[in-house]
């Protein structure tokens, strides 16, 4: 059961959130609204490059039973950055940055412990899309162990635009992969860096794979060779943590 502070209902409601710039994680809109209403308020989402989902009535109604006009906006746990935004902040600050990028990670338990790991481990932030993505909710929140309180979170319409971003300002970006790659310890984390991580069922998207300067692999030698990716995610940086340290650098 959904908690009813995470959700607004109803045109107007939903309208005045958008216009107030409250963080909102997605938008269901009915299939059957289809008129003026329901286009300004894909319009007016577009432009805060807020996800709109075209859904079936009967799913808002499981959601809740109130007057809700066939629009629901399920609200954010947290701020949303950009990467355009934060990347150069963070070199103003004179960090070395060090950010995390889920390509395609869904599950909550899973994006709620890579983001308890990245706190930890003093990861500048973390990017995800808008699409195919955990939704950072309340749920996340409290899996990250509360560390998606104080960890940035970078949600991008277009992660191919904000990979080629990252690279262009200066990141290596590192892709975890078993083809073509080197062991995850011979690659140089010292430099400003992003660490991407790929769904477990179809693991990091050919379009971003290209995008990686390096590939690495972490050895498996047992019998199913398939690591959680929250452990993947923890062992990656934690070995970025490693040689930071070996170099003398004081970790973010």
């Amino acid at each position: 059961m959904i908690d009813k502070t995470q959700y607004i209902y109803g045109i107007h409601a939903v309208l005045e959130a958008i216009d107030a710039g409250k963080d909102i994680d997605k938008i269901f809109l009915s299939k059957t609204l289809n008129n003026d209403t329901a286009q300004e308020i894909i319009d007016r989402a577009r432009a805060l490059q807020v996800p709109v989902q075209r859904v079936p009535v009967q799913k808002i109604d499981r959601i809740t039973r109130r007057n809700h006009q066939g629009v629901l906006a399920m609200m954010a746990a947290v701020t949303y950055y950009r990467v355009e935004q934060l990347v150069p902040q963070l070199f103003d600050d004179g960090e070395n940055p060090f950010i995390v990028v889920l390509d395609g990670v869904t599950d909550v338990r899973n994006f709620g412990a890579v983001a308890r790991t990245c706190e930890c481990a003093g990861v500048s932030a973390i990017v995800i899309p808008d699409r195919e993505s955990v939704s950072v909710n309340a749920d996340a929140v409290k899996t990250s162990a509360g560390a998606l309180n104080y960890l940035p979170v970078c949600r991008e319409h277009n992660l191919v635009n904000a990979v080629k971003f990252l690279r262009d300002s200066g990141f290596k970006i590192v892709g975890t992969s078993d083809k073509n790659a080197t062991s995850y310890t011979a690659a140089d984390y010292t430099g400003p860096v992003a660490i991407v991580l790929g769904a477990e069922d179809k693991g990091i998207s050919p379009e971003i794979m290209k995008l990686c300067d390096t590939r690495v692999f972490i050895p498996e030698f047992g019998h199913i060779n398939s690591l959680n990716v929250s452990v993947a995610g923890g062992i990656m940086i934690y070995e970025v943590v490693r040689q930071r340290l070996n170099d003398n650098q004081q970790v973010n």
